[in-house]
């Protein structure tokens, strides 16, 4: 069974990208990193020889993997990468809660103002994460 200890990086080893490429990580010349040589990312090597980031590209988050002799493990698993998920079920529990509600309300001309309003109280997070997630 392959151990889940993250191991030390060493630039002169030969590692498979962590993008699930079939390239081949190869050290960049005078630096603590390496390079990708078929999806062209660049990896510095950080927390103190134990992992490798992604330089930034069009995501403003870090991307962070451990080497644990085999593969590539993610090391940084944070609320940010979480966000998406959490604020859908967030979503969810809003209409499960306020669908009922407008539903309840007695039949007549007040049903479809309550629906309505159950249905735009959902939408407005929603289009707050969607407005925060596609930046």
């Amino acid at each position: 069974m392959p151990s889940e200890k993250a191991q030390k990086i060493d630039l002169n080893s030969d590692y498979p990208c962590p993008c699930r490429r079939r390239g081949r990580l190869v050290p960049i010349a005078l630096t603590e990193a390496l390079g990708c040589d078929r999806c062209q990312n660049i990896f510095v090597v950080a927390q103190n020889g134990y992992a490798i980031e992604q330089l930034p590209t069009t995501s403003p988050y870090k991307r962070s993997w451990r080497w644990n002799g085999h593969n590539w493990c993610v090391a940084n698993t944070s609320w940010r990468e979480m966000y998406l998920p959490v604020a859908l079920v967030i979503v969810i529990v809003l209409l499960i809660g306020w669908l009922p509600f407008a539903l309840g309300l007695p039949l007549g001309p007040n049903i479809i103002p309550g629906a309505i309003l159950a249905v735009l109280l959902a939408a407005f997070p929603a289009l707050m994460v969607w407005l925060a997630y596609r930046r």
